[in-house]
């Protein structure tokens, strides 16, 4: 089973959050845990957030995308890129979930995880996960 894994999820791999440990049992049943170019961009925003909130070092938040990207590279985690045509159907599906308060960026990891064929959106936010349902994905929520 692959599935898509939202910032929101993935942090918990790297950082003690609640749901990490659930989060880390799970992934050890997907085959192909799957991210977006987006997610690293969001990953490295995440961790100096937490380095500015005094819950990580400096050389923890470089140490902890040190090994994110190590993953990446390993093949441990796979990396999809954000197309024009993702940012395009993000727009088009924001005019379609009207009734969820969808953000930009989660739109278009939503459209980045269906233009793959993924049937899976993991997250620990609760109106992507609704959203996700809204569009007939299965949701593995950790919040």
């Amino acid at each position: 089973m692959a599935a898509y894994i939202d910032t929101s999820a993935l942090a918990k791999w790297y950082l003690n959050e609640a749901c990490s440990d659930d989060f880390e049992a799970y992934l050890r049943e997907v085959d192909r845990p799957t991210i977006s170019s987006l997610t690293v961009v969001e990953t490295r925003s995440l961790l100096s957030r937490h380095r500015r909130m005094g819950h990580l070092t400096d050389r923890q938040e470089l140490e902890v995308f040190a090994q994110f990207q190590q993953d990446i590279e390993e093949g441990i985690i796979s990396l999809l890129p954000v197309r024009d045509r993702n940012v395009l159907a993000a727009t088009h599906l924001l005019g379609r979930l009207v009734d969820h308060p969808l953000r930009t960026l989660d739109a278009i990891h939503l459209t980045i995880c269906q233009a793959a064929g993924l049937t899976e959106l993991v997250t620990a936010d609760k109106i992507m996960a609704a959203a996700a349902a809204a569009l007939g994905l299965e949701v593995a929520r950790f919040d």
